[in-house]
């Protein structure tokens, strides 16, 4: 029945779709990983049966893609319906341009597999698949400031195969998935059987037995809080809305008064200990420059209560006319670096976001939308590299929003004192969508690859904690007024990704690639 079904164009570019689709259920907050095997062993034979044919192969392979990424980030548009102030039409055409865009580079990847001329499947599903699909997930997080959004590798940190991810990083979980989908199809295919059988199972067992290491140390705990003050999108950068924010995030921070929230997730507090206030990203909507009155008087009052505060805010560079998107750090700092505008105790975002916070071709784009002309989309880049935020006797390696979906520019940033993973976010433009959740996946491999605790501080959801083994420490509820409090253990020390990176798995790719051309060239006459 399937046969007959594929057998016409359309009924593979049908099959097609509903393979791809189904990878959302893979990801946050379905979390189905095994969805993705019988997607990919599904089009590995798809393709075969299409791969005489290079423009049915190519347009099979591009529907697949394109269903993936149409199924797993729809919810952008959420942003553009709200808050953008364009007509429905317009941000659907939006979305599935952006979904076609990323999808040319794993569809590139599947169609040069096949069209590679070589009868041995072994070959083309263990070496040159894996290979380019890798080489094409790169290329899609570093091309035009890059989108490495929905590797396949952030499905399975609940998986053994999460032991390779402080090994190799998350991409070297993709590079298992991907190996054992081959394996799966060769089965199905009855060739290579045992071999793909033992490959397999080495891998999993691999897996597993990694998952079971710990790379880092553990420190003295430190205390944390983290305000979720849950502002309405909508009002959170009128000027009318401010100090009411502020008031907020201060009673639940219990500064002003001593309030305490009633929501608030409470640990016993020991006031000899310094305390470490979170704030999440933007919290006080307004520029660090016109708030220094504020900002001055709250951080010596954090100082008198031995309590520190990391919070988000705009800062504007007065004689370069630039705005960057920061953290900075009030109250209870190390010896002479109390907190003023040129104080080292902050971050400025480097990796910005698309329309967001940077318009691409701005002269074009602007004038089209109100979309592109949301509240702060002007910002200029941090450096790729800075300093640690320090705290008690531990440093925090910073990344705000987005950013954290870039592993190796957090990687970059740490040293072997760095304790503590830090991410500020504001996912309130998607709504109650999919896609907060998936922003939280991808935090959370963070702390797996490099074995320290993770704080995510957000406006309304998720804010989590996660120890350095990608274990849940706490988490406050979406679209509530809460703190979280708890006692968390930096960790120091280097995880092997940390040390060397994705290196491994370049080399992997050059080998790989290299042995299939000379297997290519001289086929080797053994039965597996």
């Amino acid at each position: 029945m399937l046969t007959k079904i594929t057998s016409s164009l359309y009924g593979q570019l049908i099959v097609a779709a509903l393979l791809g689709t189904i990878q959302v259920f893979a990801f946050a907050p379905f979390q189905q990983w095994w969805v993705l095997y019988p997607s990919f062993v599904g089009i590995f034979l798809l393709l075969k049966q299409a791969q005489r044919h290079h423009k049915k192969l190519f347009l099979v392979s591009f529907i697949f893609n394109l269903s993936m990424f149409i199924a797993t980030l729809h919810w952008i548009y959420v942003s553009m319906d709200r808050f953008g102030g364009m007509p429905i039409i317009a941000s659907a055409l939006l979305i599935v341009l952006l979904c076609a865009y990323l999808a040319l580079f794993p569809s590139a990847a599947l169609w040069l597999s096949y069209r590679i001329p070589t009868r041995s499947n072994l070959v083309r599903l263990l070496l040159i698949i894996p290979s380019l699909w890798l080489i094409m997930d790169w290329a899609r997080g570093w091309f035009l400031t890059g989108f490495p959004w929905a590797y396949l590798g952030y499905s399975h940190a609940d998986t053994p195969l999460a032991g390779f991810a402080p090994i190799l990083g998350v991409q070297g979980i993709t590079l298992a998935i991907v190996v054992i989908c081959a394996c799966l199809t060769l089965l199905l295919l009855k060739q290579s059987q045992k071999f793909a059988l033992l490959l397999m199972l080495a891998i999993v067992m691999s897996g597993y037995s990694l998952k079971q290491l710990s790379f880092t140390e553990l420190q003295k705990p430190i205390k944390v809080a983290l305000v979720q003050g849950n502002i309405d999108q909508k009002l959170k950068w009128e000027p009318d809305h401010l100090y009411p924010s502020i008031l907020k995030y201060l009673g639940l921070s219990g500064i002003q008064n001593d309030i305490t929230s009633t929501d608030s997730v409470t640990e016993s507090v020991d006031k000899q200990q310094p305390e470490l206030l979170i704030w999440p990203e933007s919290a006080i909507a307004a520029l660090e420059i016109d708030m220094q009155r504020f900002l001055q008087s709250l951080s010596r009052k954090l100082e008198e209560e031995n309590k520190a505060l990391l919070t988000g805010i705009i800062n504007y560079d007065i004689n370069k006319d630039e705005y960057f998107n920061s953290i900075i750090m009030l109250g209870e700092l190390p010896p002479n670096q109390g907190y003023s505008q040129t104080s080292p105790n902050r971050y400025a975002k480097h990796q910005l976001l698309p329309i967001g916070e940077f318009v691409p071709f701005e002269n074009l784009l602007r004038p089209l939308a109100p979309y592109f002309n949301l509240p702060m989309s002007s910002f200029q880049r941090g450096g790729a590299h800075q300093a640690n935020l320090k705290f008690a006797d531990t440093t925090l390696a910073a990344a705000l929003c987005y950013e954290i979906a870039f592993p190796e520019l957090l990687r970059e940033n740490i040293h072997e004192k760095t304790g503590l993973l830090l991410t500020l976010s504001n996912d309130a433009w998607f709504g109650d969508s999919i896609g907060p959740a998936q922003h939280l996946q991808i935090a959370r491999m963070r702390a797996i690859e490099l074995g320290r605790p993770l704080l995510r501080s957000t406006n309304n959801g998720i804010t989590a904690i996660y120890d350095g083994m990608g274990k849940e420490v706490g988490r406050l509820p979406a679209d509530v007024d809460a703190v979280l409090r708890k006692e968390i253990q930096p960790a120091y020390g280097f995880t092997p990704y940390q040390r060397v990176g994705q290196t491994p798995l370049f080399i992997f790719c050059l080998l790989a690639l290299l042995s299939a051309f000379l297997l290519i060239k001289r086929p080797l006459k053994v039965k597996y």
